[in-house]
C-alpha cells in the first residue's frame, strides 16, 4: 500500500476501533486538538508507564517531577521562549491560507532572509496562485490570564514545553533527594503549541504531551552522557517498543536547525506515512537554561561538588519525546494486512507489553449457560495476572476475533465444550489463538495463565 494511503487506513482504524476521535466532533472538531477513545487511552499509558518505568523506577540517579501548567511568564523569558519561540509563516492574499514558510521552502532553516529569497517565486499550495507575503516570524506561545483582570499584569502562557519547571525546581530537587551529579529529572505532561497548521492526524498538534528527561552534568562528562541517552531513545523503540530498525534512522541537527538552547543535537527520525520525520530528540543544551533561570531569578542555580569544594552550573542532556507521535509511531509499524481464511485481515502486531487488551476472552456460544459460565471463571483466573482482559460475546467467533485483531489483542481464549468434558481428554483446555499467526493450540488453563503472564510482563 502506499504511504498515503496507510494514513488513511490508521486514521480509519482508530475511529473504527476508539483508539482516537477529533476533539469535540459534534461540534464540527477543532484542528490541532484530538481525544483518544477506550483502547487509544490504554495504549498512551502503557507507553507512559514503560518510559517512566525504564527512566525513572529502574534507575537511582533520575527523579520525577509534576510541573504546573501555567509557570511564572519571567520563566518563558528567561528560557528565551518568549523571543524566540518563533516559526516562519507567510500568508496568502489570493485566498488567505497560511502556511510555515520553511514547510513551503522545504528547508530546515528559519532563517527570514534566506526563506524570502526561496519562496519569492513560490506558489500558494491552497490555491495555486503566486501571492505570498514575505515571510515573518509567529511565535506559537498559547496566551491566557490569571485571575479576574485581563490586561498586562496577569499576562501567562500554556507551557509550550515540560522542560521549564524541571530547571525551576533543580534546587528543590537537589536539597530533597540529596542526588549528585550526574542526575537526572523527569516529567511527562501536556505542552501547547499555536501551530501554523496542524496536520497529518496526530503528528502536528496544538496540545500534546511529552515524555522529557533532563540530565545534569559535569561538562567534563557532556559526550558520554550524550552518547547514553542517545542509545537509550533508540533501545527503547526497537527493544521495548518492538519498532523495526529500518522504519529508523538518526538525524543530527545542523547549526540552523538547532533549538536556540542547543549545542549538539540527535533526533531519531521514523518513517511516518507522510515521510521519515522527527519522534525523539537529544539535545545537548549546556548550561543554558539554570544560568539564564539563576541570572533572572536571582537564585543560585549552581552545584557544590563535595568532594572538591567547588561550584558548576551544570550541563543539560535532554532527552524528548511526544508521547502522540510515539504513539503513531507504533501504530504505524505494527499495522499488517493478510490474507487468513481466504479473507483480507487487518491486524495491529503490538507487543503484548504495550498492547491496549493482553486477551479476550470468549464462549463459544452466548446463549448456552454452561459455556457463559465458563468463560467467566477462566476469565478471573486471567485478570488475577493481568487486569486488561477482555470480555466477547457479540457475533460469531470469527467476527470477534477480526476485532481483536485490529485492537492489537495478542491472544483470544475461547472456551468450548470440549472445556466442559465433551470429550473427556479435552476437559478443562481452552482455545488459545494466536493473533499475528491465526494459529490455534490447546491448552489448559494454568498454561494459558502463565502464557500470559510470561509474554505481557514489562520486564521484557
Amino acid at each position: 500500500m502506499s504511504d498515503l494511503n496507510l494514513m488513511e487506513k490508521i486514521v480509519s482504524l482508530c475511529k473504527r476501533r476508539g483508539f482516537v476521535f477529533p476533539a469535540s466532533e459534534i461540534y464540527g472538531g477543532l484542528a490541532g486538538f484530538w481525544d483518544y477513545g477506550p483502547y487509544g487511552v490504554e495504549l498512551v499509558n502503557n507507553l507512559k508507564q514503560l518510559w517512566w518505568r525504564k527512566v525513572v523506577q529502574e534507575r537511582d540517579d533520575v527523579f520525577g517531577v509534576d510541573g504546573a501548567i501555567i509557570q511564572h511568564p519571567k520563566l518563558w523569558e528567561a528560557s528565551g521562549h518568549v523571543a524566540g519561540f518563533t516559526d516562519p509563516l507567510v500568508d496568502c492574499k489570493k485566498c488567505g491560507a497560511r502556511h510555515r514558510a520553511d514547510h513551503l521552502a522545504d528547508t530546515g532553516s528559519t532563517d527570514i532572509a534566506e526563506l524570502t529569497e526561496l519562496l519569492k517565486d513560490a506558489a500558494c499550495p491552497t490555491c495555486g496562485e503566486k501571492a505570498l507575503t514575505p515571510p515573518r516570524t509567529y511565535n506559537m506561545m498559547m496566551k491566557t490570564w490569571v485571575g479576574p483582570i485581563e490586561d498586562d499584569s496577569s499576562l501567562a502562557y500554556l507551557r509550550p514545553e515540560t522542560a521549564g519547571s524541571i530547571f525551576t525546581n533543580f534546587k528543590n530537587v537537589l536539597d530533597t533527594t540529596h542526588a549528585k551529579l550526574p542526575f537526572g529529572i523527569a516529567q511527562i505532561g501536556k505542552a501547547f503549541r499555536n501551530e501554523i497548521a496542524p496536520r497529518d492526524f496526530i503528528f502536528r498538534v496544538r496540545e500534546l504531551e511529552q515524555m522529557e528527561m533532563q540530565y545534569f552534568i559535569d561538562p567534563q562528562m557532556q559526550a558520554a552522557a550524550y552518547e547514553s541517552w542517545r542509545q537509550f531513545a533508540w533501545d527503547f523503540m526497537t527493544t521495548e517498543l518492538g519498532v523495526r530498525e529500518e522504519n529508523l534512522q538518526w538525524h543530527e541537527h545542523a547549526e540552523n536547525e538547532r533549538a536556540h538552547y542547543a549545542a549538539a543535537a540527535h533526533d531519531i527520525y521514523f518513517k511516518f506515512p507522510h515521510g521519515f520525520k522527527e519522534l525523539w530528540g537529544t539535545h545537548n543544551r549546556t548550561n543554558f537554561d539554570l544560568s539564564g533561570h539563576a541570572r533572572a531569578s536571582g537564585q543560585d542555580l549552581n552545584y557544590f561538588d563535595e568532594e572538591t569544594k567547588e561550584r558548576l552550573t551544570p550541563y543539560v542532556i535532554e532527552s524528548s519525546v511526544g508521547v502522540g507521535r510515539m504513539f503513531l509511531a507504533v501504530l504505524a509499524d505494527a499495522y499488517r494486512e493478510d490474507e487468513l481464511g481466504g479473507e483480507t485481515r487487518t491486524y495491529l502486531a503490538l507487543m503484548p507489553k504495550i498492547a491496549p487488551v493482553k486477551a479476550m476472552v470468549s464462549p463459544l456460544l452466548k446463549n448456552k449457560p454452561e459455556l457463559v459460565a465458563k468463560a467467566k471463571e477462566v476469565r478471573e483466573e486471567l485478570k488475577k495476572v493481568h487486569p486488561a482482559i477482555a470480555w466477547d460475546d457479540n457475533g460469531n467467533i470469527g467476527k470477534r476475533y477480526r476485532r481483536q485483531d485490529e485492537i492489537g489483542t495478542p491472544f483470544c481464549v475461547t472456551i468450548d465444550f470440549d472445556t466442559l468434558g465433551e470429550k473427556s481428554e479435552l476437559k478443562d483446555t481452552v482455545t488459545l489463538r494466536h493473533r499475528d499467526s491465526g494459529e490455534q493450540e490447546r491448552l489448559t488453563v494454568p498454561e494459558v495463565v502463565e502464557r500470559i503472564r510470561s509474554s505481557t510482563s514489562l520486564s521484557l
